[in-house]
């Protein structure tokens, strides 16, 4: 017996239907242009928070590329929830990307969190930016859990029906 027949079948990330409305709608657009902005945007910021921690100067660069990180991992949110009312008929933890939105979730306390403290004044600078930085390693964790998924529906797609990855 084969490895490829005694593999356990997995369930494909989208039935027909699924695909369907996910092929049709603007919103997979708007998530596929919005991704790589935000991953981006983070990337600078990241690099601009390790600077400050670094060297003590560019905090009003650093805050100023996290409030855009913040806003962008908003607008992504809210898009991605109105995707995933469209493709699966429910806003948030359709089962297909449950743990994904509950790492969003984790990541968007985060990035509250930060924001709080910084209109609060209740966290330092340097307390903000550790809060920027667990933030960012956790928005990268569910980067990746994303990236997964999009590879996923990738192989899904490339394999003759009814065969297992």
């Amino acid at each position: 017996m084969s490895a490829t027949a005694s593999a356990p079948r997995r369930r494909p990330l989208y039935t027909p239907s699924q695909r369907a409305r996910r092929d049709a709608t603007v919103w997979t657009l708007v998530q596929g242009v919005l991704a790589p902005v935000q991953f981006l945007v983070c990337a600078v910021s990241l690099v601009l928070v390790l600077r400050y921690l670094a060297t003590g100067e560019g905090y009003q660069a650093a805050t100023v590329s996290i409030l855009a990180k913040t806003a962008l991992l908003y607008t992504i949110m809210v898009t991605g929830a109105i995707w995933e009312k469209v493709v699966f008929g429910q806003y948030l933890f359709a089962p297909a990307f449950f743990w994904e939105d509950v790492v969003s979730f984790a990541v968007i306390g985060l990035h509250s969190l930060y924001l709080y403290g910084l209109l609060t004044g209740l966290l330092t600078p340097h307390q903000l930016m550790a809060v920027t930085l667990a933030a960012y390693a956790t928005y990268f964790v569910n980067a990746t859990q994303f990236l997964l998924k999009l590879r996923r529906a990738r192989l899904d797609t490339s394999e003759p029906e009814g065969q297992p990855a």
